[in-house]
């Protein structure tokens, strides 16, 4: 299903030559485009912010200024040539996105969907490592043997879904654990859809501390006469969703 934003959202892209790339139109057709240093309109006349990455130029100086000029936008950064520890400085400076300037209009869209639901867009490569990273900080960190119980949420979990959800923690990509359990990329987003919702995890991330023993279970809720209504289901955002994640908000472009 295509995404359709609630409310007409006030698209603005800045670049080098000032022109906007076909698939920039093709994604949203009422935008503004911009060359970079051009006098901008008000941040409260702008959605979200797309900045296309000078490649002659630091990228964090781009955008510190830009953030200087418009202090409330959203803004999501364009590059041509992505790199992964680029896109962690950039995300330390307050970027919401961080993507292929030559991504497809879908891709696009995606983007815009997942950061206008207040979330961010990162690269799987990089939240891979973000993920290695969480488990090993964690792993250094454990609790001794029998120091808490188990999560009672992993009991809801068919053994299947506990093996992807365990690669999936320590980092593996869809792929990844497609291959390590011999079995579709299909059959992994599926069961990836399905440890998100039980879990309630809003992100590959938060599904690490689950998994981890480090994000406790949510207290029981007594529910109301007549039987009590669950709460929303989180918002899946993002080609990545992982592929089925959905974010508090953290998606990636795709595993």
């Amino acid at each position: 299903m295509a995404f359709r934003e609630s409310k007409p959202s006030r698209h603005l892209f800045l670049s080098p030559s000032g022109q906007s790339l076909p698939r920039w139109l093709e994604a949203f057709p009422r935008l503004q485009c911009l060359r970079t240093g051009a006098p901008l309109p008000a941040s409260d006349a702008v959605t979200l912010v797309w900045l296309r990455l000078n490649v002659a130029e630091p990228a964090l100086p781009q955008v510190d200024a830009l953030r200087a000029k418009l202090p409330g936008a959203m803004l999501a950064v364009l590059a041509d040539q992505p790199d992964d520890d680029q896109a962690l400085a950039l995300f330390s400076a307050g970027i919401r996105a961080y993507c292929n300037a030559h991504s497809t209009a879908a891709n696009l869209r995606q983007v815009a969907q997942v950061v206008l639901a207040g979330g961010l867009w990162i690269g799987p490569t990089l939240m891979n490592r973000l993920l290695v990273a969480t488990s090993k900080a964690l792993a250094a960190t454990a609790p001794a043997p029998g120091a808490a119980a188990p999560d009672p949420r992993l009991a809801t979990l068919t053994q299947r879904e506990l093996e992807v959800a365990r690669l999936i923690a320590g980092g593996s990509s869809n792929k990844e654990v497609a291959r390590s359990l011999a079995i579709s990329e299909r059959t992994v987003k599926a069961h990836a859809g399905a440890i998100f919702e039980k879990l309630g995890a809003r992100d590959r991330l938060h599904l690490a501390l689950i998994m981890n023993g480090r994000e406790p279970a949510p207290a029981a809720t007594s529910s109301v006469a007549g039987g009590g209504s669950p709460g929303k289901k989180p918002v899946k955002a993002g080609a990545a969703r992982n592929s089925a994640s959905p974010p508090r908000k953290v998606a990636a472009a795709g595993s």
